[in-house]
């Protein structure tokens, strides 16, 4: 079966025999050989043990490969949908350019990697994506551009992200956000209906930043599920608020959780899925929070205030009204400090999704079907700084939201980046679909005087820092037009339409949660030899390398 072979023979017409069953195997019906000779081209060797229920590791990667369909099917059907796009850009007039990938280090917003030279204290910098190229391409005159673009990020790995991957890429000259988003719209459209015969209804609907925290608690809500949360510290009794939270005045949320109708007994059974879900890793997180664990109630018309006694009597009245509680409800309660929303999810987004999960895990919640996309726009156009995020290196305590090129939404953002810009929105757009971040873009500022304000007085970043982007200051300042653009992340894209949860499952050779190929082992060590030829050398204690 797996040792390939070179079979002579007289090719002869043959009549279509019945059809029948025979898996994934694609048999030719109208054609038979008489075979003359069959000559082995190379034996598959005996030590690999190969049948049928065989399943590879990643390390076997081609025999993963060979052996799983579905694999090979996802790496066609990624071969069909760039095709597509490929064809539809092209007849919108965009260009198809390659942007270099030894590029500069820059500090964008993510951490990079480095690539020594042979030239005594230089590097290349692998690019995070390629923005600044793209806006040069603006600035010299190219209308529309495209790329299916190789990225790279030094960042830390989840089932959706890898430190190489492709990303759609695009910029239009004389736009604003509203023609990029139609653009996309249409191309997803167009995807959707090509492969799998689902309509989208255009245009996708918008929701602010300070809505999708607010009532997703994240940023790129999964509107499927229902579960919106709501503020309710003002139905609540001071002394209920003491209790679950060490916090002075927090913010109070809620959510409910209602089960399938079919479920038998379903306070009893409620009451055991929470129990469960508390006491296992998935809840961990959230017992542990140390703004409060999570106030969870379970709904009972046979107990006292219908199981919401807790709260009072006052309190349980207004509860019961505001969620037209039904037997069998989750009421989940979390606080949190009162300060305005910044990063992607709140403890009680995050709980949502994984109360969700665990409950359609059991048959509790029906999957949620079909397709929700939206468009999340007006975030902070800055965010305080992290302790572990790489941001721009500036001393204002203050990063890019997204990265320093987006430019302020209105007038008013613009006069107020002097005035508080922790204030200023930004005209930035993320597509978000099922809860899947598909890309981001944004209009860029396209003045030379405005970008190098962002930078030296708002980020406050140092003269060697705004020196790194004097290149793309040139540009702007040589009568750059006014552009915008998005990327989409390609594997996302293909791992999404396929209903994969991992990225790696519509990616020939991923790499594994640590960052590694395991079938050709790299990363690999370094060499005394090539530490030499690169003037390169391992710093103790910390194994940090320098120049």
């Amino acid at each position: 079966m797996h040792t390939p072979v070179a079979v002579r023979g007289v090719l002869r017409k043959r009549e279509q025999p019945p059809e029948q069953d025979s898996g994934s195997i694609r048999k030719i019906k109208n054609v038979e050989v008489d075979v003359l000779s069959v000559q082995s081209l190379n034996e598959f060797p005996s030590d690999i043990i190969a049948t049928p229920d065989t399943v590879f590791g990643p390390d076997q990667r081609h025999l993963q490969l060979r052996a799983d369909v579905d694999l090979r099917k996802a790496l066609s059907f990624r071969s069909d949908v760039g095709l597509v796009l490929r064809s539809k850009l092209h007849d919108l007039g965009f260009v198809d350019i390659e942007t270099p990938l030894l590029f500069k280090s820059t500090p964008e917003g993510a951490r990079e990697f480095i690539v020594p030279t042979r030239r005594k204290g230089f590097a290349y910098a692998l690019p995070q994506s390629p923005q600044q190229f793209k806006q040069i391409l603006m600035g010299s005159g190219i209308p529309k551009y495209y790329q299916i673009a190789r990225c790279f990020r030094d960042e830390d790995l989840r089932a959706d992200r890898q430190p190489e991957f492709t990303q759609l890429d695009m910029e239009m000259s004389f736009v604003g956000a509203d023609q990029v988003m139609h653009v996309i719209e249409e191309l997803i459209r167009s995807l959707w209906s090509t492969f799998l015969k689902f309509g989208l209804a255009c245009p996708f609907p918008r929701m602010s930043y300070q809505e999708a925290m607010s009532c997703y608690g994240s940023d790129k809500p999964d509107t499927r599920l229902g579960m919106q949360i709501s503020r309710i510290d003002h139905l609540l009794p001071g002394d209920l608020i003491r209790k679950i939270s060490p916090l002075k005045a927090p913010v109070v949320e809620s959510l409910m959780l209602r089960i399938n109708q079919s479920v038998l007994d379903k306070s009893s059974t409620m009451q055991q899925f929470v129990a469960n879900f508390l006491d296992s890793a998935e809840g961990t997180p959230f017992v542990d929070n140390p703004d409060g664990g999570p106030g969870i109630f379970v709904v009972g018309s046979a107990k006292p205030l219908q199981g919401l006694q807790a709260l009072g009597f006052e309190a349980a009245e207004r509860v019961e009204d505001f969620f037209q509680i039904e037997d069998g409800d989750l009421i989940v309660l979390q606080a949190r400090q009162d300060l305005p929303f910044s990063g992607g999810s709140t403890t009680l987004g995050n709980l949502r999704l994984a109360l969700h999960a665990a409950a359609e895990t059991q048959g509790l919640v029906k999957p949620p079907i079909g397709f929700a996309p939206l468009w999340v726009i007006d975030f902070p156009l800055f965010s305080p700084t992290t302790e572990n995020g790489p941001g721009q290196g500036g001393s204002a305590g203050l990063t890019a939201t997204h990265h320093p090129f987006t430019s302020p939404k209105s007038a008013g953002d613009v006069d107020m980046l002097a005035v508080d810009p922790r204030k200023v929105i930004g005209d930035h757009y993320d597509l978000v679909i099922n809860g899947v971040e598909l890309g981001g873009g944004s209009r860029r500022i396209h003045s030379a005087e405005m970008q190098e304000f962002v930078m030296r007085q708002v980020l406050k970043m140092s003269p060697a820092r705004v020196a790194e982007f004097s290149h793309l200051l040139d540009v702007l300042r040589a009568g750059c037009p006014p552009h915008a653009g998005i990327a989409l992340g390609f594997d996302r894209l293909i791992a999404l339409m396929l209903g994969k949860s991992s990225m790696r499952d519509v990616i020939a050779f991923p790499k594994s949660g640590r960052g590694e190929d395991v079938l050709v082992k790299c990363p690999g060590p370094l060499t005394d030899e090539v530490l030499k030829t690169y003037f390169l050398h391992i710093r103790a204690p910390d194994d940090q390398f320098s120049v």
